[in-house]
């Protein structure tokens, strides 16, 4: 797998237009980090992860992402006004992000069932937990459940993502961003167990507010992404079977003393 530094140049930056199809490394990471995100329970028969090469985006078909290869990954202009056959109805998303942000330089989209429950609570989800930060200062929701299938929806989901790395969806699972593949998987891990914690602490907080990290202390965090975050891919991706938060898997502090 190509390594390289969370926080630094993403692939568009290190090749022309047409590398993807001159090095199929590329597409060896999306299709990887699609079948890690099918193990870890974090997708059904939907979901997709891309990534960006260039002035395309290299992204898994519609189909179930357990069974993706490298020759399966389809390449679209990022420019295109008409998605390819076999592209996710939902790969607008994917293209709007990019469009939108310049530093995006790889998207996972799933639906773990926590996002459901916690965007349908909170407009905005500020992090509980050390780790959670490195899904963003805040992670916002985005408030219509319609599926992302058309241009328009898609811009304006990705207008709700100026910055930071996730994005939820409500009624609809996640969006989580990366440097590579394999990061913005081990984000959308990340995510569906700050979820997991978030909605404890609601419901064990009672009437009382849940309290949530200051801004100090999610910027030290946030300092240390860059070394910790591709660890936690590192595990994820080596762990056989399968098993999400919540489901007998690595909770979120079990990474906590990494540091």
């Amino acid at each position: 797998m190509i390594q390289r530094p969370e926080g630094g140049p993403g692939p568009g930056a290190e090749r022309a237009p047409d590398a993807a199809l001159r090095d199929p490394a590329l597409r060896g990471e999306v299709a990887e980090a699609a079948g890690v995100l099918a193990r870890l329970g974090l997708v059904i028969a939907y979901g997709h992860v891309s990534a960006r090469a260039g002035e395309s985006m290299l992204i898994t078909p519609a189909a179930d992402l357990a069974g993706v290869t490298a020759a399966s990954v389809i390449e679209v202009p990022l420019a295109t006004e008409v998605l390819p056959d076999g592209v996710p109805a939902e790969g607008w998303a994917h293209l709007a992000l990019y469009r939108a942000r310049p530093d995006a330089a790889a998207i996972a989209r799933a639906q773990p069932p926590a996002t459901f429950a916690l965007a349908s609570l909170v407009t905005i989800m500020v992090p509980l937990h050390g780790q959670a930060a490195w899904l963003g200062e805040s992670v916002p929701v985005y408030g219509d459940a319609a599926l992302l299938r058309s241009a328009d929806r898609a811009e304006r989901a990705a207008s709700c993502l100026p910055a930071g790395e996730a994005l939820l969806l409500r009624g609809n699972g996640a969006l989580t961003l990366g440097a590579t593949p394999g990061l913005a998987v081990a984000r959308m891990w990340l995510l569906a167990a700050a979820c997991d914690v978030y909605l404890a602490a609601l419901a064990a907080s009672g009437a009382n507010p849940v309290t949530v990290l200051s801004a100090g202390e999610i910027a030290s965090w946030r300092a240390v992404g860059g070394e910790l975050l591709p660890r936690l891919w590192e595990h994820l991706r080596s762990r056989p079977g399968s098993g999400g938060p919540g489901s007998g898997g690595p909770g979120p502090g079990e990474e906590q003393g990494q540091g």
